[in-house]
């Protein structure tokens, strides 16, 4: 499968999970809304999140892959499923107690998080802590999906791995939906707590069938320390530190949040949740896509192929990412308005949340380039690098969390967010520049860059325009009306960006590439 069609597997599947993302966090913002409640929820759902990235997303995934893949091309199907089978033995062995030991300890984990909760009166220390006992053991179950997942990425067959999060979603949608309807009697943070849970369970039946229908299930074994063990272990170590670091930092800024008033950790979650949006589908699809064809085309010492699909890749994120930022920059207020602004969610809210999407939308181009960068030195088993550049990237923005939150409040945490990508983005540039100027920076992709900026700045020019003329006075003052004027806006840029594109000759390149990839 080639890296196009690839992404384009991914990148439909997350569309589809985001989608059901933001109904879900719609009816969390109508349920809900941004107090003392979802705060609780937030951090119960945050703290397995935290291991789920080291253990699953992080360095696990980023070590377990280029080891995998390289033994498939090399030594074929049973040694490298017989390689997954100890690795899937190995994990269990680890984490079935750490999990076990966490959630006996929650009460002395949650203050290291959210410090704030103790010493308030609201409640939200205990709830939290009831909460995250109930899903913290999702950790243990989507670290196990991951295993599965790049096993089935390894074999070019990307489908059920991205279709994951569309399971998490529409368990937790469902939660919702029974705790409105009163069949939860406690409260609905609860029976979204319970639904994290369930959807784990659900995500690792699903990739079991996956791997036993392509007749690559990964079954149980003892775990033994095997040569490839240690190699992944190796991998792992510098992967560990740096995804420690980051989720050290997303905890940084969650304490320094506790003590600002109750709602701003929920405004950063729906301002997160809206950025994720287009940094899963752009640069997840092509760090996903990305590391297992690398890893082949390392392993086989096929260099060419490997240089074509890293310059794919950066062209493909510099024509999606630039406009996605500018455009969440934008019109981050009335997206939120109309996705968000039901019920118990206020304009207040609104207004707070949209902040800090502008601030977190400078981060989006620099995430993607950190992804495609970082699977690029993942392929060829180089996990030192982009974490030596990821722990200098967190301490930046801890450094800016800790400056910038006296003046700009829950705002300053999503700025020194893009800050620091930024300088983790700059450094892994740099280095990758100085290795190889010639092949990554050329001529054709500076014009290229600079015409999309040019485009970039058309979109941006006509959505300024139409906001300082009050567009929204054209629409109803429904929610059907606020939905309409948000859609009306984004196609509008959607629009104006391609039409650019298209002039300035972008879109014959896009089209050049995907016919490349066919």
């Amino acid at each position: 499968m080639k890296l196009f069609k690839a992404m384009a597997t991914i990148g439909s599947w997350t569309m589809l999970s985001r989608l059901a993302g933001f109904l879900r966090d719609m009816l969390t913002a109508i349920i809900m809304g941004a107090g003392p409640l979802t705060d609780a929820f937030f951090v119960a759902l945050k703290l397995p999140n935290f291991f789920r990235r080291i253990t699953a997303e992080g360095a696990f995934s980023a070590a377990f892959v280029p080891v995998f893949s390289g033994k498939l091309a090399a030594d074929g199907r049973q040694e490298a499923m017989g390689f997954a089978r100890n690795a899937q033995a190995m994990m269990l062995t680890i984490l079935l107690p750490f999990a076990a030991l966490i959630v006996v300890a929650m009460p002395l984990v949650v203050p290291l998080i959210a410090p704030g909760f103790v010493t308030e009166d609201n409640g939200r220390y205990d709830l939290a802590v009831e909460l995250a006992r109930i899903t913290f053991p999702y950790m243990v179950l989507i670290s196990l999906v991951a295993l599965l997942g790049g096993v089935m990425n390894a074999f070019d067959r990307f489908a059920p791995f991205a279709a994951m999060p569309l399971f998490f979603n529409l368990a937790l949608i469902a939660a919702l939906l029974y705790a409105a309807a009163g069949g939860e009697t406690a409260s609905p943070a609860h029976a979204m707590a319970w639904g994290v849970l369930a959807a784990g369970v659900m995500q690792l039946l699903w990739m079991m069938f996956q791997c036993l229908r392509a007749g690559a299930f990964v079954g149980l074994a003892r775990p033994r320390m095997t040569p490839e063990m240690k190699k992944t272990f190796a991998l792992m170590g510098p992967g560990i530190l740096g995804a420690g670091i980051a989720q050290i930092n997303l905890f940084i800024d969650m304490i320094l949040a506790s003590f600002l008033p109750a709602g701003a950790i929920s405004y950063l979650y729906y301002a997160d949740r809206l950025y994720q949006f287009p940094l899963s589908i752009i640069g997840i699809s092509i760090g996903v896509a990305l590391l297992p064809m690398l890893a082949r085309a390392i392993k086989s010492e096929n260099h060419g192929e490997g240089q074509r699909l890293f310059s794919q890749a950066l062209s493909a994120g510099a024509l999606l990412a630039l406009p996605a930022a500018a455009g969440l920059a934008m019109l981050a207020a009335p997206i939120i308005s109309a996705l968000f602004e039901y019920g118990k969610f206020t304009a207040e809210d609104t207004l707070m949340s949209a902040r800090a999407l502008q601030a977190y939308a400078l981060a989006l181009p620099a995430f993607i380039v950190v992804k495609i960068f970082s699977a690029a030195s993942f392929a060829a088993e180089d996990t030192k690098t982009p974490v030596r550049y990821a722990i200098i990237g967190s301490l930046v923005n801890i450094v800016f969390s800790i400056l910038l939150l006296i003046p700009l409040g829950h705002v300053g945490i999503a700025l020194a967010t893009a800050i620091g990508a930024w300088v983790n983005a700059l450094l892994l540039a740099r280095k990758i520049v100085q290795q190889n100027p010639a092949a990554i920076w050329t001529k054709s992709e500076t014009r290229q860059m600079l015409s999309l900026l040019m485009c970039t700045a058309a979109m941006t020019a006509v959505l300024a325009a139409a906001l300082h003329l009050d567009a929204a006075a054209l629409f109803p003052a429904t929610a059907f009306g606020k939905i309409t004027h948000m859609f009306a806006l984004v196609f509008a840029g959607m629009a104006v960006y391609f039409s650019a594109a298209f002039f300035t000759g972008n879109m014959r390149y896009l089209k050049e590439l995907f016919r490349k990839s066919a």
